[in-house]
This record gives C-alpha cells, sequence and structure tokens, in this order.
C-alpha cells in the first residue's frame, strides 16, 4: 500500500480503499446547488471562476462549481445539470481545468478523458480520450496535455507522452514521448516544459524536467532537478518554478528555479510545496506546503510566498488572522489578477465536501463556501 499511495500523493487514496465497496452502481443526475455568497457587483472585472472538485477515486464523483462575482452566487454541481443525458456525470477523479477561447477544458484522470465544454453553456461539445491523462496547458491555438499511458499504480509502466489537441476540431493532431508518468507543463518560447514524476516506480523516481521543440515537436533535452516531480509554473522572467516531493522519507521536498535561457537549475529552496500560483503583476509566488512524513505519520502546514524578480522567500504566512488553524488540508489555490485576493481550498477529510476560503490581499477571511469533493483547481472568466 505504501506505494499506492505514494503514486496518488493525496491521501483520498486511504477513504478510496476503505469505500470502494459503496461505490456509485446507479448513477443518478443530481440538481445544481446555488448560494448566496457576496454582494452583487456588475462592474467585477472577472465574470466568475469555475472550480474543479476531484472526487474519490472509484468513486464517479468528480464535479464543477461555479463562482459568479458579478451575481455574488456560488453554484455547486453544475455539469450534470447542463448535460443530463451524460448519466454518469464528469467522471472519475477532476485533475486540472483549463479556459482557452470560448472553451472550458477538464481533464478527467480515471475516466481516461479531456471533457471540452462550452465556458458559457457548460454544454459538452467533445470528449477526447486520453489514457491516465494528467495536466493541460495551451499556446497558440493548441492544448498540450500530459498522460501516464498505463492503469494506475504500474510500477512497469513505459514512459508517458504529452498530445496535442487542437482547438478547432478537438481532436489529437500530435503526440510525444516524455519521461515516466509527466505532470504538469507549461511552454516558454515554443519550447514545452513537462515535470516527469516515475511516481509509479518510488524506487527509481524519475528526476527530470522534459524539454519538447514545438516546431518538430520531439523531446530535445532532459534538464535534471530532482525526485519526483510535480509542479511546473513559468514568471514573466523566463524562469520555470519546479517542484520536487522527494521519496517521502530520506529526500526532502524541495523547489527549484530553472533559467530557460540556459535550460540549468540556478536556484534551490529547501521548502515543500504542495502547490503555488505566481501572479505575474506583483511578481509574487503563492506558495503552500502539506507534508506528511510516512516515518512520523504527521502532516506539517505552512504558506509563504516568494518574489520571483529578487527571487527571495518571506518566511511569514500570507494567511494573517489566524484562519489557517481552521484549514485541515490545503489543496488548491488561485489569485484573481485584479483585486489580488487569494482563493484557497480546503480538502478536509477527502470523503465529503470541502471548503473555499477568500482572503483579502492582506490575508484576512472576507468569506468561504461549501464546495464539492474535494476542491482542487481553479479557472478564471475573463470579459
Amino acid at each position: 500500500m505504501r506505494n499506492y499511495f505514494r503514486y496518488l500523493c493525496f491521501f483520498s487514496a486511504i477513504a478510496t480503499v476503505l469505500s470502494v465497496a459503496s461505490c456509485r452502481k446507479d448513477p443518478k443526475i443530481l440538481p445544481s446547488e446555488e448560494e448566496q455568497v457576496t454582494p452583487e457587483d456588475p462592474s467585477s472585472s472577472l465574470i466568475g471562476f469555475y472550480l474543479l472538485n476531484e472526487g474519490n477515486m472509484y468513486m464517479n464523483k468528480a464535479s464543477l462549481d461555479y463562482f459568479d462575482f458579478t451575481t455574488g452566487k456560488y453554484s455547486r454541481n453544475i455539469y450534470e445539470e447542463a448535460n443530463p443525458t451524460i448519466t454518469k456525470g464528469l467522471g472519475d477523479v477532476g485533475n486540472d481545468i483549463g479556459i482557452y477561447g470560448s472553451k472550458l477544458y477538464v481533464v478527467v484522470n480515471n475516466s481516461n478523458k479531456v471533457e471540452v465544454l462550452d465556458a458559457k453553456t457548460r454544454k459538452s461539445l467533445a470528449q477526447i480520450e486520453l489514457v491516465n491523462c494528467r495536466y493541460i496547458t495551451f499556446y497558440k491555438g493548441k492544448a498540450y496535455a500530459s498522460a501516464y499511458l498505463a492503469e494506475i499504480g504500474n510500477p512497469n509502466a513505459s514512459e508517458g507522452s504529452v498530445s496535442e489537441i487542437d482547438t478547432t476540431t478537438l481532436k489529437i493532431s500530435r503526440k510525444v514521448t516524455v519521461g515516466r508518468q509527466p505532470e504538469e507543463l507549461t511552454v516558454v518560447n515554443n519550447l514545452l516544459y513537462v515535470a516527469n514524476s516515475g511516481g509509479y516506480s518510488p524506487e527509481n523516481y524519475e528526476t527530470t524536467v522534459s524539454v519538447v521543440d514545438l516546431t518538430s515537436f520531439k523531446e530535445i533535452k532532459r534538464i535534471e532537478v530532482a525526485p519526483n516531480l510535480h509542479r511546473l509554473k513559468k514568471d514573466k522572467y523566463g524562469d520555470i518554478y519546479v517542484t520536487s516531493r522527494g521519496d517521502y522519507d530520506a529526500i526532502p521536498s524541495k523547489l527549484f528555479v530553472i533559467d530557460t535561457q540556459t535550460d540549468q537549475v540556478k536556484k534551490t529552496f529547501d521548502i515543500g510545496v504542495s502547490n503555488l500560483w505566481i501572479d505575474n503583476d506583483s511578481d509574487v509566488a503563492y506558495l503552500y506546503a502539506s507534508e506528511f512524513n510516512y516515518n512520523t505519520h504527521e502532516t506539517v502546514m505552512s504558506y509563504k510566498t516568494l518574489n520571483v524578480k529578487t527571487e527571495e522567500l518571506n518566511q511569514k504566512s500570507f494567511i494573517t488572522d489566524g484562519t489557517d488553524a481552521e484549514i485541515k488540508i490545503p489543496y488548491g489555490i488561485s489569485i484573481n489578477p485584479f483585486t489580488k485576493e487569494v482563493y484557497l481550498t480546503d480538502a478536509g477529510n477527502y470523503t465529503t465536501p470541502g471548503t473555499l476560503y477568500c482572503f483579502n490581499k492582506e490575508g484576512k477571511k472576507k468569506w468561504t463556501v461549501t464546495t464539492g469533493d474535494i476542491p482542487a483547481h481553479m479557472a478564471f472568466v475573463y470579459k
């Protein structure tokens, strides 16, 4: 079981093992729920944001929520109501979400698909089959999705891939092989950078970032970083921030900065980072960590900021009013590009609805709302 936990990298696996017998055998369409959270703000610079709830594996409980800045209303479970003929709902384990043009892309890991919706109506436009898909990014009319290409937990899994999806035809146009169990990815100067984890074989983790030339769509090099890579975000200065989860034992988690001019690691931060969001307007990266040690069976949480221009870490918490004591498991984060509000999700016990927190730019709680199970990924809707 230890290897299985390491692959999932979140404790919902525990709940999964205990509750497989109670899986939904006859899925039913559930109506959406709406709640007034803030006053109306017709002048809001953002229309709203989608929040993807992962749901426990094998439970078929991935769900989609939406917060409307103009009306102040939060709506839960909007996918099924918009797509009543798809009786199994959004699917099993929502792993990533992104908006490009007029379309909303939802990566559903264990359902082996990228679900494409109309970003306004939430109606399903296409389901792109992609085995064990993980994360998605966009560049010049294309979507790029990473995939493990192997059944869950297979220690003999071969290298993974990135698929190029034409955002007009919604068809896979090209594929490229990268490292084993690839995770987050981004594009800088026509080069695609992909964090490889090797998470299915903990005794032999991957340690590299793959670099793919988008013109030839071939992997041209691998950058040596550290074991079990996961998050990968770019800033506006040509640097990439990539997280290593270590081995949950002797090798600690760390954060690395890669200079894309040299494709070399230029700086290392000896801190664990579960997730981060870079606000390029303010040069601030918001980081949180929920570090579990398999030897001590203890979880330590922290909330920090980092100046991506000076590459200096601020050890003070970005939550300033003590609300961090309420949060059980921080699980997703995003920053409002206009108000600098911080949206942070709490997965709670992984088996019941989670919580979305909104903090103002001073780090004080403004409001909270109940979400679906394991709230994780957010995408803003712009005017």
